[in-house]
């Protein structure tokens, strides 16, 4: 760093960047707490919600949802499978891809992690006006997209 260069937290947003980074690693931990009684994790949760959500999605696609790499899908849904909360069955058209959906007990696993994700959210969030939150929304929106460019352009510095 030379001379001309500002420090990181003399720039006027530094006070933004840290506080979506400590907000995601706090609710991260909070909500690794609140599901650790059902045996799973967020990465668990994440995988769940999303079957619940798309189901039959591709494996391909889950992991694109949840922007990690087919190592990390390969690791999370064997886990998932031999509790029985999930299947993977062949595609109809195309049999080299699988389709992920969530077994009886896994939707109700999910249903059960998503009740505490909704108290959490309400408890947390209702103690900022809607359309603050909306507004928040947005800003981190907004950086996400930025962060998405910069990913697809190579541009990571």
């Amino acid at each position: 760093m030379n001379k001309n260069q500002a420090f990181p937290w003399d720039h006027p947003r530094f006070r933004s960047w840290i506080g979506v980074a400590r907000a995601c690693q706090l609710m991260q931990q909070a909500m690794t707490r609140a599901i650790a009684d059902l045996d799973i994790k967020t990465p668990h949760l994440d995988i769940l919600i999303n079957l619940y959500r798309f189901d039959g999605i591709s494996q391909q696609e889950l992991a694109r949802k949840l922007l990690v790499g087919r190592s990390n899908m390969s690791m999370l849904l064997p886990q998932l499978e031999k509790r029985g909360l999930i299947e993977r069955r062949p595609d109809a058209k195309d049999k080299r891809v699988l389709r992920l959906s969530l077994t009886d007990a896994g939707r109700d696993l999910t249903m059960q992690a998503m009740h505490i994700q909704t108290g959490m959210i309400e408890r947390i969030m209702s103690q900022t006006p809607a359309d603050r939150c909306l507004q928040v929304a947005e800003a981190i929106e907004d950086i996400i997209h930025i962060l998405q460019t910069m990913e697809t352009d190579g541009d990571e510095a």
